[in-house]
């Protein structure tokens, strides 16, 4: 503000009873630097707050695409031994009851389907997962309309308390 409008809004101060010394800002007329600087500084923790809960969201369903790539796994291995032990089992025990082609399809069957649905669990389990963190993107919106808010209010450091009782919302839910 230049000299002239200060030296105004002592004299409309000074006629309404409100005296404030010579250079005294009041609390919201903060300088575009100071505006600036506290933004920067707002808007740096929410990113390094939101980089944090994306860690956290992801190393989530990284363990759960580990589970389900092992049932994947197993399935795969159980395939793989059921294709040998039908051989072999089907071949010396069944072929005494029944003739030895039945006895290799019998035991193939079985551990085909024991490996078909280890697959289709694990397979399941994959298609529920999301690789896109949800809870990230979805405070990312609310940060980005509440950011475009302070910017039309002309505030940025009310943002300390907002975010920090919203974070601790979302790790209780967690």
């Amino acid at each position: 503000m230049s000299q002239d409008t200060w030296q105004r809004a002592d004299q409309k101060e000074a006629r309404a009873g409100q005296v404030r010394p010579q250079g005294e800002r009041l609390q919201d007329e903060r300088s575009l630097g100071e505006l600036l600087n506290s933004a920067a500084h707002d808007i740096g923790r929410l990113v390094r707050q939101e980089v944090e809960l994306a860690k956290v969201e992801l190393r989530e369903e990284a363990g759960k695409a580990s589970k389900a790539g092992a049932k994947i796994g197993a399935g795969a291995v159980i395939g793989h031994l059921a294709l040998l032990l039908a051989s072999f089992a089907a071949a010396w025990g069944l072929a005494e009851v029944v003739h030895r082609a039945w006895a290799f399809l019998i035991v193939a069957v079985v551990y085909g389907i024991v490996a078909a649905v280890l697959f289709a669990m694990g397979r399941k389990q994959f298609r529920e997962m999301s690789a896109v963190p949800r809870q990230t993107v979805e405070t990312l919106k609310e940060d980005a309309s509440w950011a475009r808010e302070q910017v039309r209010l002309g505030r940025t450091s009310p943002a300390r308390g907002r975010t920090s009782a919203r974070r601790s919302t979302r790790s209780r839910t967690a």
